[in-house]
């Protein structure tokens, strides 16, 4: 007979639910998160297993990687297109664990892609980096702040750089507007300088393959944004249509209709926040350098609010990037944009 898998992942425990094919609960524990532990539950079963379903929460790396060496056949749940049984009266743990087994069983379930655990370090040092890229931002824009807000003066990003204990001494009379600003920029160089690591380190490892290498071709899309979609995307080919991958960069807005007219919102943070962050970048550097998708941003601007102007724009790209990948061709604007005088 055939079985079924559901772990319920926490950070310190997971909840094991193991049904048959008549829905009838095999076996269930709560177990503490110690992988000898749970493939000591799970052996007796092995045979049987037809797959396990773990959740994509934060911490399934060594559950995942764990059980797929030990041989199990492992699906790993996208937690934010999964609804609960609308008839459960209560729910908890073990109701958890027993509806990702039942969404296996009834091959309902929506899944999440696990990445290949080689590739899958250097996709998270490149998340780092943008993580850190952030703060320094952050940061920046503080400094940026206390200048408008102090002496209402303005100053540029590279003047901030160039910033001295002297300088801002001299800017500033009070000692504790001074010592904020000596805060801001330590860590904002503190952290430029790890920036500068993480991609000396990243260049010598990682390079666009020859697949994701046209993506260049793509005024807005550089070595870091390129490498950034590569890492995310992986094989283009686990997305059928170029709709699936629009959606899972977060370019498709959140909507359910129903004969024409807008029901209610669905789940609009359903994908890759990483790759929604790189096509909105890759946005701003097109409208900048690209006089055809520039034109084409300012008659949507004309009609629209701009954060949704540049998600046009980032919705764009990203369709154009499915193709470039899916077809191996570089970019053609005129395709992408239409062709406007």
């Amino acid at each position: 007979m055939k079985l079924y898998g559901g772990l319920d992942l926490h950070s310190n425990n997971s909840v094991i639910n193991i049904i048959d094919e008549n829905a009838n609960t095999v076996f269930k524990k709560r177990i503490a998160n110690d992988l000898t532990q749970i493939k000591a539950y799970l052996k007796p079963y092995f045979n049987e297993l037809t797959g396990l379903v773990v959740e994509s929460t934060y911490n399934w790396y060594w559950l995942v990687d764990g059980l797929m060496e030990a041989g199990y056949k492992l699906h790993l749940a996208n937690t934010a297109a999964i609804q609960q049984y609308s008839g459960l009266k209560y729910g908890d743990d073990d109701s958890d664990a027993k509806w990702l087994a039942t969404m296996l069983r009834l091959n309902i379930l929506p899944e999440g892609y696990i990445y290949p655990k080689e590739q899958r370090m250097i996709r998270d040092l490149l998340r780092k980096r943008g993580q850190l890229v952030q703060q320094r931002t952050k940061n920046l824009l503080s400094i940026q702040g206390l200048y408008d807000r102090h002496i209402n003066g303005r100053i540029s990003a590279n003047n901030v750089k160039q910033l001295t204990k002297e300088k801002i001494e001299k800017h500033f009379s009070d000692s504790n507007v001074c010592l904020s600003i000596e805060s801001n920029l330590i860590a904002l160089n503190c952290v430029s300088q790890q920036v500068k690591i993480i991609e000396k380190s990243l260049s010598k490892q990682v390079q666009l393959s020859d697949e994701f290498i046209n993506l260049t071709s793509i005024d807005g899309i550089g070595l870091i944004l390129g490498l950034t979609i590569m890492l995310e995307t992986g094989d283009i080919s686990r997305f059928d249509k170029v709709g699936q991958y629009a959606s899972y960069c977060r370019c498709v807005n959140g909507a359910r209709y129903s004969n024409g007219k807008k029901k209610s919102k669905t789940n609009t943070k359903n994908g890759n926040k990483y790759l929604a962050w790189a096509f909105v970048e890759a946005a701003n550097y097109a409208i900048r350098y690209n006089d055809s998708i520039k034109k084409y941003y300012q008659r949507k601007l004309a009609k629209t609010h701009i954060m949704i102007a540049k998600g046009a724009v980032a919705h764009k790209l990203a369709r154009a990037c499915y193709y470039i990948l899916r077809d191996g061709v570089v970019f053609d604007v005129n395709k992408a944009f239409g062709a406007h005088p």
